[in-house]
């Protein structure tokens, strides 16, 4: 790709900056259910927190409008964002290999505290296992990324196929008249979780009201489910990030296609997203929430519908974030912060809703809990900029830098407001 004049490629990065933002705080959008309440309930909305009224409303409007999307336009960025950590390493005189290994290990290595201290819906081990293997994929052409990238999405696709083939079997066993004990023991402990009885929500609550050891523990005692759930989505992720360095390379993602081209992107990738997200709604509610086909649906026939509703999105930001202003530019400085503003969300979410905290875990419906959406989102707007203007990076965003590079980075700017960040 051609070098760009300062001013344009310093534009480009913004561009990409507002799209993260947005992304972010997508993401807590639908991750604030399963703060807030059992498991189960973030995919199964009869499992817990309602499912008729505003209840109801709260959920279909996440699956319709953000739920997988905005993860899946968070990991492109993380493969567009890869290929310009890497290629400013080596124009800097540094190994992108070397660099991009160091970044990885790290984020690995807050993944897992994430996990364990935090949440148990991390995605960033995810990220750094993944990004250890796109990086071999970094010099393909935009037409190789696409087409590798759709290939690993079908493999998703393929291998849940195959887990939901066998769930559908185990599930007509377990229910079968003199089903064997064995076969209610694999529903039970699979799919059947998504059907938690009074006594197993109550079990959970007490878990997560019963402060910070009681919730470590019960992440120790569970520790392999992290390896389960990185492994089978390594697939999907890869080819999101393949995707991503495609969207990179081409000038999609920064900004370089005329607005004509992107604006009937937005609107057929918008359309054909949003028909996909309301067919599986009509389904949900027709089939009475059967979780087996929820996550057929969800999971494998509306993964080209997500990724293309993904893409809408980053066309439509691009469209509206042409002029810059005030708003844009909280959203730009949100985005920068995004690993700050990520990990954030967690700490806020966790001390609303955890027994070490405020102690509301599983004591609100699915809209109430949602009330505290807009309450992050608005934090994430006021402190970014003004941090930045003060520092060079989010807190997350400078410990992880000095971790991988092996010493401390600068931190605070000299005495001038919007110094210029130093060099990657």
């Amino acid at each position: 790709m051609a070098t760009l004049p300062s001013t344009e490629q310093s534009q480009r990065i913004v561009t990409l900056d507002i799209i993260r933002g947005i992304a972010v705080m997508g993401i807590f959008s639908v991750n604030v259910i399963a703060f807030a309440m059992i498991e189960a309930a973030y995919f199964n909305p009869a499992a817990s927190g309602g499912h008729t009224g505003a209840d109801l409303a709260v959920w279909a409007a996440n699956l319709v409008v953000i739920d997988g999307k905005m993860r899946s336009l968070f990991s492109m960025l993380f493969g567009a964002s890869m290929l310009l950590v890497v290629e400013r390493a080596e124009a800097a005189g540094a190994s992108g290999w070397r660099t991009h290994w160091r970044r990885m290990a790290v984020l690995l290595g807050f993944g897992l505290l994430h996990y364990f201290l935090l949440w148990y819906g991390d995605i960033l081990t995810l990220y750094a296992v993944t990004g250890l293997v796109a990086y071999r994929f970094r010099n393909m052409t935009v037409r190789k990324l696409l087409i590798w990238g759709s290939v690993f999405l079908f493999i998703h696709m393929l291998l849940f196929g195959a887990f939901m083939g066998h769930m559908y079997q185990v599930d007509v066993a377990a229910h079968a008249r003199g089903a064997a004990a064995e076969a209610i023991k694999d529903w039970n402990e699979g799919l059947g979780t998504f059907y938690p009885t009074a006594a197993q929500i109550a079990e959970d609550r007490a878990i997560h009201l019963g402060g910070f050891g009681s919730i470590l523990a019960d992440k120790l005692g569970e520790a392999g489910n992290i390896v389960g759930s990185t492994l089978i989505f390594i697939p999907n992720t890869l080819g999101l990030m393949m995707l991503g360095m495609a969207g990179y390379k081409s000038g999609f993602l920064t900004g370089e296609w005329d607005d004509r081209r992107y604006r009937r992107f937005a609107a057929l990738a918008l359309a054909l997203g949003a028909a996909a997200g309301l067919a599986s709604v009509a389904y949900d509610l027709r089939s009475h929430f059967y979780v087996i086909g929820m996550f057929t649906a969800f999971i494998i026939a509306e993964t080209p519908f997500i990724t293309a509703m993904a893409l809408g999105y980053a066309a439509l930001i691009i469209l509206m974030s042409r002029s810059l202003g005030p708003l844009a530019q909280r959203v730009a400085a949100a985005g920068r912060c995004a690993f700050s503003n990520y990990l954030g969300t967690s700490l806020v979410a966790t001390f609303v809703f955890y027994g070490w905290g405020l102690g509301l875990y599983g004591s609100l419906s699915r809209w109430q809990a949602w009330l505290l959406v807009p309450v992050v989102w608005a934090l994430m707007l006021l402190w970014s900029q003004p941090w930045l203007e003060r520092f060079y990076y989010g807190p997350f965003e400078w410990a992880w830098r000095s971790l991988s590079r092996g010493k401390l980075q600068p931190f605070r700017k000299p005495g001038r407001v919007g110094a210029a960040a130093p060099a990657a």
